[in-house]
């Protein structure tokens, strides 16, 4: 688990809230957004905290995962968000399980869940709700709810958010201005992670060296993951 996802989360927050702090609200919504700024700059910012919906979908026992901009954001991008997107299996016992948590985060019209992707609203968080039925252009994201990473929030519930590696194959996928954009800033952050496990894994190790007669100890070098081109 990934506790430093969750405080980055937590984090963010806190931002959208004083950058929103003297804001009015102009009627456009989270739908409304263009592709190139995003949600962040409509109403769905005001007020955004999807941590108690968060903490419904574990209390539930969904298996949903987060995508969009706030897995982004939990990764570590610094672009803000206004939404919530969520990739769950549309399985019926995850139905209910999404319908339990919906009910309980304030949700007083509940989204019809037979629809490969629909919109919600509950107390503090808007967005879609999408299951792999969806089309992603050329990328199956069935696989990616196996794959999905877990971060402890320190309130004592887990959030389940998209891989890094699936995450830019979405941003990829969808291809709009803001999702190159945003999928650059991930590759970034990505090569950085390669780059800092790199560093960590030639560093000396006390007790893993193999003593060479006439000579200084020896050192196994781990090789780095390899991820998909794209990535």
């Amino acid at each position: 688990m990934n506790e430093h996802a969750a405080v980055r989360l937590r984090q963010a927050i806190r931002r959208i809230e004083e950058a929103t702090r003297d804001r009015t609200a102009t009627g456009c919504r989270p739908e409304d957004a263009d592709d190139l700024t995003g949600t962040f700059a409509t109403d769905g910012a005001l007020g955004f905290d999807p941590i108690p919906f968060l903490r419904a979908l574990h209390e539930a026992g969904s298996h949903a995962m987060v995508i969009g901009q706030v897995a982004g954001i939990m990764h570590g991008s610094a672009e803000l968000t206004g939404d919530l997107d969520l990739l769950w299996d549309g399985t019926p016992a995850q139905a209910r399980a999404l319908r339990d948590a919906l009910a309980a985060a304030g949700c007083t019209d509940l989204p019809d869940l037979d629809r490969a992707q629909v919109g919600y609203q509950v107390t503090g968080a808007a967005g879609d709700l999408c299951t792999p039925a969806l089309s992603w252009c050329d990328f199956d994201v069935t696989d990616c709810l196996a794959r999905a990473q877990g971060a402890d929030d320190s309130s004592g519930f887990t959030i389940r958010y998209a891989s890094l590696d699936d995450l830019i194959r979405m941003r990829r996928a969808i291809g709009r201005p803001k999702d190159h954009r945003r999928a650059d800033e991930l590759d970034r952050l990505h090569a950085r992670t390669q780059h800092a496990d790199g560093a960590r894994s030639r560093a000396p190790r006390p007790g893993l060296g193999t003593v060479q007669r006439g000579g200084p100890a020896s050192f196994s070098r781990a090789t780095s993951p390899r991820f998909p081109s794209n990535c």
